[in-house]
């Protein structure tokens, strides 16, 4: 809902380098014709390189076909004189990828404590730093603390030592406010 979202962010990498030759034009092919047929049923192995968790995936891979995707995704609406909207991508071969993504692939643990705590940490890594922090980082932090349904203050992690849950209670209420914060902590259990 942010008029921001409509500017393409600059990106100085070429990510589309760690694609494969033929994985690269199967993906352009598909976007376009919605063919090969069998690219979302190979998708997984193609992406998969050993059955070692925490280590199953192409990370760059992953990043560089979700990026590129996107991009592929807003280009296409672009050149068709819409803007971007549920309704514009929902049914496109883009939608399809990201779907078959979040369907077919396998969290690697990422519904362990251990790993909540990790990206938790990363996140306040980067609150705590001098400001200006980036819009999203704040707003997934926000979402995180703010929204019942992830059960931020329940987590084990939050609580494990007084100095802990009160940095915890201080970021929330740099990113919310004071009395926000508190709403938010307190009918949550926690404080």
């Amino acid at each position: 809902m942010l008029s921001e979202i409509n500017i393409a962010p600059r990106i100085l990498t070429n990510f589309t380098g760690v694609m494969p030759p033929q994985f690269k034009k199967d993906l352009d092919s598909y976007l376009k014709t919605r063919s090969p047929v069998t690219f979302l049923s190979d998708l997984r192995s193609n992406l998969q390189v050993s059955n070692e968790p925490g280590n199953r995936y192409n990370l760059q891979l992953i990043n560089a076909l979700v990026l590129y995707v996107g991009t592929q995704a807003i280009a296409h609406i672009h050149n068709k004189g819409s803007t971007p909207s549920m309704s514009t991508i929902t049914h496109s071969a883009h939608m399809d990828i990201f779907q078959n993504l979040a369907v077919d692939l396998d969290t690697e643990e990422a519904n362990t404590e251990a790993i909540q705590e990790q990206i938790t940490r990363v996140l306040l890594e980067r609150l705590i730093v001098n400001r200006p922090h980036p819009w999203g980082l704040l707003i997934t932090f926000i979402e995180l603390i703010k929204n019942p349904a992830f059960k931020f203050w329940n987590h084990e992690f939050v609580h494990c030592a007084p100095e802990i849950e009160k940095l915890f209670q201080s970021v929330a209420q740099c990113c919310m406010g004071q009395k926000q914060a508190q709403q938010v902590m307190e009918g949550t259990g926690a404080s």
